[in-house]
């Protein structure tokens, strides 16, 4: 799958992510969390190729990442950065349409794909609208279909990048974009989701990697990982841990 091997990434004279060692399981979500400047959306800039590891390597299917074309590259691995923009009047399809260009699949099941991205990002209702009329929620949900639509319907093989997709969005939405990553993950994809929240990690993911200072201060299932004590080391936050009532998954409340 995605794998990255004694990966280091240098700006300048600092070292903004050392030694991380990681691979992406097919199947499973994978969340990354740290405080602001833990070097989360390096690693994720690393593992995508947009950024250059001044140690170590980033092999996708075996494959180092820099091997393979853009177009290949493409079609299993998709990327939805921390903001995403467009200045022209789009009508949200066809900015849903752009995760299409790297397959040759056809404009009839191209637009079959677009809607069944569309919904599974709750964005359907959006169709139509020109994507400069959005809130910075909606244009958020429409990006996560543009990126679903990539790799649709999601498969063994293909790797997924989020970096906080739920950083605009309401309650209701965060949740719902999530379980639309989960669904993702569960036909086959892998899935890395850089997020904020430690309870909806705790929640939706699988496998949890803390980081602290650009290294992995604990890499393991959300019981493993979200304890007081690792997150009062790394936040400085006093939590009470608890079992979440009706799912069983770690409840964190601020003390």
């Amino acid at each position: 799958m995605l794998r990255a091997e004694n990966l280091s990434v240098r700006r300048g004279a600092s070292t903004v992510l050392a030694d991380i060692q990681l691979e992406l399981q097919p199947g499973e979500v994978l969340g990354v969390l740290g405080p602001n400047g833990a070097g989360k959306s390096t690693l994720l800039g690393a593992l995508c190729g947009e950024l250059s590891p001044s140690a170590g390597q980033v092999h996708l299917h075996q494959r180092a990442l820099a091997e393979w074309s853009g177009p290949e590259r493409a079609q299993r691995l998709a990327v939805l950065p921390q903001s995403s923009t467009l200045n022209f009047a789009f009508r949200v399809e066809a900015v849903v349409g752009m995760g299409r260009l790297p397959h040759a699949s056809g404009r009839q099941r191209d637009e079959e794909i677009i809607g069944a991205a569309l919904r599974a990002a709750d964005a359907a209702h959006l169709a139509g609208r020109s994507y400069l009329e959005l809130s910075g929620g909606e244009r958020q949900r429409v990006h996560l279909a543009r990126v679903l639509a990539q790799l649709w319907p999601g498969a063994q093989g293909q790797c997924l990048l989020l970096d906080e997709p739920t950083s605009m969005l309401d309650p209701l939405h965060q949740h719902t974009t999530l379980q639309a990553v989960r669904s993702f993950a569960e036909r086959g994809a892998a899935v890395l989701v850089i997020l904020h929240d430690l309870n909806l990690a705790a929640r939706y993911c699988d496998r949890i990697l803390l980081l602290e200072r650009g290294r992995a201060h604990a890499l393991g299932s959300p019981e493993q990982v979200l304890r007081a004590e690792p997150l009062q080391a790394v936040f400085g936050l006093e939590v009470l841990v608890q079992q979440h009532p009706e799912r069983g998954h770690p409840l964190i409340v601020a003390r």
